[in-house]
């Protein structure tokens, strides 16, 4: 079925960048191959955490824990740590001029490309890693080590439906960077600064859960833990049932705020945008 016609330029964007991308199937392949090697390790310093007496209170099994850390993995490339190269590009060209023309929301267009960016990183690695990690490791009698299946049916649906929010809100979250670097005219400042706060907020680097008790509603309050640590939990079932339901619900509230403050900024920064050379 064919989309509204309002919708078709940002489903022709969001088509045609996604399937630009599937084309990158090295970078995918060598993605894969370092995020295993990084993944064993993390995996093997969680194991020898939890052997120490001092994990002994551990707010997750170390299952859970194992199957968070290889899910961080396989959504690696879902991070927003990074603006869109494409917009970044056109800043630095002026070849951003052209999207002020179309008669179309630039916002929208510049979501839909990201959305199509960031989807097509992410899904070749996330099935490379489920395949290796939920499949190939429990073939080799690794079965403790491996990437266990979703807790039950409805959680995951769950997942898969926190998932797609994720790519939504990693989207509105790339936006705010991509505005930053059209105002600032350069990317690369932006980029150095969103690294390790997305890293470290996200749950990549060590899962939330593991992090200080006092510091968890923080966590899970601020939008960064809707990428990897909500579906992480969900996925698990270290979240079910309305617990669930929140977190789904608190990656919705966040999609909302920031595509509004993207909106708002992006309408600002082209207001005041100039255009040199020609």
């Amino acid at each position: 079925m064919r989309p509204p016609l309002a919708l078709r330029p940002y489903t022709a964007a969001f088509v045609s960048r996604f399937l630009q991308m599937l084309q990158y199937r090295t970078a995918a392949l060598a993605g894969f191959g370092t995020q295993c090697w990084w993944g064993g390790i993390k995996v093997m310093v969680l194991a020898a955490f939890y052997g120490g007496a001092s994990a002994s209170g551990a707010p997750m099994p170390l299952q859970q824990a194992i199957t968070y850390t290889w899910l961080a993995q396989g959504l690696l490339a879902l991070l927003p740590w990074s603006g869109d190269p494409e917009v970044a590009q056109a800043v630095r060209t002026g070849a951003v001029a052209y999207d002020r023309l179309r008669p179309v929301d630039a916002y929208g267009l510049w979501f839909a490309r990201s959305a199509g960016w960031i989807a097509a990183r992410v899904l070749p690695r996330v099935a490379l890693m489920a395949t290796f990690a939920a499949g190939v490791l429990p073939l080799l009698g690794w079965r403790e080590w491996a990437w266990q299946p979703p807790a039950s049916a409805a959680a995951g649906l769950a997942f898969v439906l926190s998932a797609g929010l994720a790519v939504l809100l990693s989207t509105a979250l790339v936006m705010l960077l991509n505005v930053a670097a059209t105002a600032a005219l350069n990317e690369r400042g932006i980029n150095a600064l969103a690294v390790p706060a997305v890293v470290v907020l996200s749950g990549n680097l060590l899962p939330l859960p593991l992090l200080p008790d006092a510091w968890q509603w923080a966590l899970i309050a601020q939008p960064l833990a809707g990428l990897l640590d909500i579906p992480s939990r969900i996925h698990s079932g270290h979240w079910a049932g309305w617990q669930a339901v929140g977190g789904l619900a608190l990656q919705a509230f966040w999609i909302a705020v920031l595509v509004a403050l993207g909106r708002l900024a992006m309408r600002r920064t082209l207001r005041h945008l100039e255009i040199q050379g020609g």
